[in-house]
């Protein structure tokens, strides 16, 4: 196998063609897993596309908290298919090999969009702790400016930040070793395949998990802890359970997005208890399914985008309807005989 060089710092570094994923190993059945994440994409991809078509196309419903919601579902999107395509090439399909330009750009695209996933939902968080906790003032503090320029900077935190982390592993040499276990081109597996010192990699990689996971849960925790603290205060039972109810669809995405991840980084690295196949098998599921269920909880649990997807659906309903039972119009001219 040919190895590219190039001259860093006088030093040399070795750059291979690419990698090979071998996740998920010893599972005989996991081409079924793989059906079952192919439809998951399907889902993604259409609920999502819904959603966002829903909001786009009502204006009554260009507001911050549907800003947010928008920004949720094209992060889903394109979450979803920086993985989900490429582990059915890599593990159904059995196309394993991915170049080394290649699998860099895979890396940035999942840590940045993962990154953006976390920070949309503490966006969210956001939005309702303004909603709750300022009601008086939500309209004057939490605008369409305000809220996009706060999801316009997280956009480019989370794209400079992993753009750096990528950067720096192009200083590693890759001598021995090809095969990442994982499910995709990971980064700490990735670096750890290196001959030189990789122990600014190593801190990056603990910076990420604080700035993916850690921070924004922290300040979600936080959110919650004001807006119970508020709800408590309020004197009528009905404005309390109204103002609780606001947040329960917000309340499902957080749970199903960090309860997996914080589990798994936990017992899996910390504690070292959970098997290597069944953590990437486990932090797959983790990371495909969040994209999925949110357009979904999304669309049964908010009033707003229920009502319209039903307005929708019954439009289409109806047309067809029309379309079946319109008269066919008979050519009068076709009946003259010659």
């Amino acid at each position: 196998m040919s190895i590219f060089r190039t001259v860093l710092n006088d030093s040399v570094i070795f750059h291979p063609p690419g990698f090979y994923i071998i996740g998920f190993q010893t599972f005989p059945f996991i081409s079924v897993y793989f059906i079952f994440l192919a439809f998951v994409y399907v889902v993604t991809v259409l609920f999502n596309c819904l959603v966002i078509c829903v909001i786009v196309f009502n204006h009554c419903l260009h507001t911050p908290k549907f800003l947010a919601v928008v920004n949720l579902a094209v992060i889903d999107i394109v979450l979803n298919t920086c993985l989900i395509p490429n582990m059915i090439k890599a593990f159904l399909v059995k196309d394993n090999f991915i170049p080394f330009n290649l699998c860099l750009v895979q890396m940035f695209v999942y840590y940045a969009f993962g990154t953006l996933e976390s920070y949309a939902l503490a966006i969210l968080a956001y939005d309702r702790l303004i909603a709750i906790c300022f009601p008086l003032r939500h309209n004057s503090i939490n605008t369409l400016r305000s809220m996009s320029c706060i999801v316009g900077l997280s956009w480019a935190f989370a794209l400079g930040i992993i753009a750096f982390a990528v950067a720096i592993m192009t200083r590693l040499s890759f001598c021995q070793s090809l095969k990442v276990f994982s499910y995709f081109c990971d980064y700490a597996p990735v670096f750890r395949l290196a001959c030189n010192d990789y122990s600014m990699q190593w801190s990056v990689a603990n910076f990420l998990t604080f700035l993916l996971l850690v921070g924004p849960f922290t300040f979600i925790l936080l959110t919650y802890t004001s807006i119970l603290v508020t709800v408590f205060r309020m004197k009528s039972l009905d404005s309390r359970v109204k103002a609780l109810a606001t947040c329960v669809e917000h309340i499902i995405l957080v749970a199903v997005f960090y309860i997996p991840l914080i589990t798994i980084f936990t017992i899996g690295f910390n504690l070292r208890l959970i098997d290597p196949d069944q953590r990437v098998l486990s932090l797959s599921l983790a990371s495909c399914i969040p994209p999925c269920v949110n357009p979904i909880v999304y669309s049964l649990k908010t009033k707003e985008i229920k009502i319209r997807v039903l307005a929708l659906v019954r439009k289409t309903k109806i047309c067809t309807d029309q379309q079946k039972n319109k008269p066919w119009r008979v050519n009068k001219r076709s009946h003259k005989f010659r």
